[in-house]
């Protein structure tokens, strides 16, 4: 399994208009095979910050689905990030 994990900071009240211009992707992911969880939100505490969340099953499977990477409407508003992806070799009920 495959955990993509981390914080984007985008530009200064520009945070809605990143979530909105990601719902597309969302939802095109979470209709994807081998996507378990993909979530996109905003943080509670830093008006220009997002949380990123995505499990897959694979790490092909993952691949498969960025192709090309985030579209140029996305990235215009990203700041900086911190996005780091995780190999989990077993999970289990917390």
């Amino acid at each position: 399994m495959i955990i993509v994990s981390g914080r984007i900071y985008v530009r200064a009240g520009s945070r809605d208009e990143f979530l909105l211009a990601s719902r597309e992707a969302i939802t095109l992911a979470r209709g994807t095979a081998g996507c378990r969880d993909f979530v996109v939100a905003a943080d509670p505490l830093d008006s220009d910050r997002v949380n990123v969340y995505e499990e897959w099953e694979s790490e092909e499977q993952l691949l498969a689905f960025r192709g090309e990477g985030p579209g140029d409407d996305v990235m215009s508003t990203i700041v900086r990030a911190d996005v780091r992806r995780h190999e989990i070799s077993s999970s289990g009920p917390a």
